[in-house]
């Protein structure tokens, strides 16, 4: 979910609100997307294959990503299409064509693919050939992916349930809600499992984590405290991304923190002032940001001292950094992937997919980076490295 299509909804309505800069005001008061400047590529960024998906999502905001189990890439498109490809050729293994509008996924575990819709359908497909298994109606809109884990399908709705369904026919478990304030924003966080617990972020600013099976509260930590007299200023919706790495948690929220936080108790291990729509990613060294205004930030994971932070792509729409290599890589708006060095921050590369705004994050599995774009298209890339040169052999001199 992107700060120029943010909608924000009232519990009982929905309205549009305008305001300088975050929430859409007209034209004039937008904001106006970074130019880019030319850049020295020092990594070179190679695109194994790429395919067509379906149709177009552009401007929908929708929570569709690549997925895949080691053996398959699994994606799904707006207008209800599944597939699974080779992940090493980008071959077409399968496809469904389940003719409902898809909003969120997939998500696999064994045996399970899941995807979720607009209408509030959960669907599984059986991983192998895409057939599907069942479907099940969870009332509400489904912005955020689901998780599959063993024999629990977790979902996160709009309204601010967290949902456990059985894998095997979708049925319900349990289910789970947290007040919400009387405005938020549009969107929902993908929740995590960590061990035996969920940890999901809600609207009212707070981390919580459940029990897996029977849905209790274990605990919960206010991370984006409301403050301000309207509800406008007091918005504070963890919508973003959550890390996880080993047995710390690191979220965000809108007009928050952005904080670590041990996943068996929920302390707070440090926090930083820092807001952000797209959450939070890591990898064992630091965690990476962008703040509402488009600058890329890096934290490190031990204290969150400040790595380096680049505001050359401000206001370019920017997806979550994700790590990759030894690069940290964002999609914008006119669908340009931007890599920068994982060590300082320095932009190491640049390279275009297709000519429609990336909105869903990248997604790293093995050595491959996977990226679906709004046109409903998905490519894989790799960092083309020079293999090493063998050394020739020795040749001994003849000792007559």
């Amino acid at each position: 979910m992107k700060r120029r299509y943010k909608i924000l909804t009232l519990l009982l309505s929905t309205v549009l609100l305008a305001s300088c800069g975050i929430f859409g005001g007209g034209d004039d008061d937008e904001a106006e997307p970074m130019e880019l400047v030319k850049i020295d590529n020092k990594v070179k960024i190679k695109r194994l294959w790429s395919a067509k998906l379906g149709g177009d999502a552009e401007f929908l905001r929708v929570a569709l990503r690549p997925a895949g189990d080691g053996n398959r890439v699994y994606a799904a498109s707006h207008d209800g299409n599944v597939t699974a490809f080779n992940p090493e050729t980008g071959k077409q293994l399968w496809r469904n064509k389940l003719g409902i509008e898809l909003t969120a996924g997939p998500a696999v575990d064994g045996d399970l693919l899941v995807v979720a819709s607009k209408d509030g359908y959960v669907i599984g497909l059986d991983a192998a050939n895409g057939n599907e298994s069942w479907r099940a109606n969870v009332v509400a809109e489904i912005l955020a992916a689901p998780v599959v884990k063993d024999d629990m399908v977790i979902v996160m709705t709009i309204d601010g349930r967290i949902q456990g369904l059985a894998s095997y026919d979708g049925s319900q478990r349990w289910t789970l809600s947290q007040s919400s304030p009387a405005l938020t924003i549009r969107g929902s966080s993908m929740p995590v499992v960590v061990g035996g617990s969920v940890i999901a972020g809600f609207d009212n600013g707070r981390l919580a984590a459940i029990d897996i099976d029977t849905g209790d509260i274990e605990w919960e930590s206010l991370l984006a405290p409301p403050s301000g007299r309207s509800d406008l200023e007091r918005l504070s919706d963890i919508d973003g991304a959550i890390a996880v790495v080993g047995q710390d948690v690191y979220a965000s929220g809108y007009q928050g923190r952005l904080a670590a936080v041990a996943a068996e108790s929920g302390q707070v291990l440090w926090a930083r002032e820092i807001s952000s729509f797209e959450g939070v990613s890591a990898d064992w060294n630091n965690v990476y940001t962008v703040r509402e205004d488009g600058e890329i930030v890096a934290l490190t994971r031990r204290d969150g001292t400040e790595s380096w932070r680049d505001a050359s792509l401000l206001n370019r729409e920017l997806t979550l950094p994700i790590a990759f290599d030894t690069t940290v890589v964002v999609g914008d708006l006119e669908g340009y992937l931007h890599f920068f060095s994982n060590l300082d921050g320095d932009p190491v590369a640049r390279v275009k997919f297709g000519g429609r705004a990336i909105t869903s994050d990248p997604v790293v599995m093995a050595n491959r980076l996977y990226v679906q774009s709004d046109d409903g298209s998905i490519a894989c890339f790799v960092i083309d490295r020079p293999k090493p040169k063998r050394p020739a052999p020795d040749i001994a001199e003849d000792a007559s």
